[in-house]
């Protein structure tokens, strides 16, 4: 190594990761609100309850997508620091 420059391999691996991680949390979000956009439909909810419904799952989507991005940036950082 280059006295703390990144090569081009490693740069590259640092973009896999990033789209890898934002992918995988959109999927996540849309798959939750899905859920809750299914559950709503389902039962025949609306009006009021229905918007809540569906805010909570926008809420919870977006929640757990912020936290599979975050996890997985985190663990690829772990990873580089370790020399994997």
């Amino acid at each position: 190594m280059d006295m703390g420059r990144e090569s081009r391999w490693e740069k590259d691996a640092m973009t896999v990761e990033i789209v890898f991680a934002l992918v995988t949390a959109v999927a996540l979000a849309a798959a939750i609100f899905t859920v809750a956009l299914t559950l709503a439909l389902a039962f025949g909810i609306s009006g009021s309850a229905k918007k809540s419904v569906l805010v909570g799952g926008a809420l919870l989507g977006a929640a757990a997508g912020m936290w599979r991005l975050v996890r997985v940036l985190l663990r690829f950082d772990k990873q580089h620091r370790l020399g994997r």
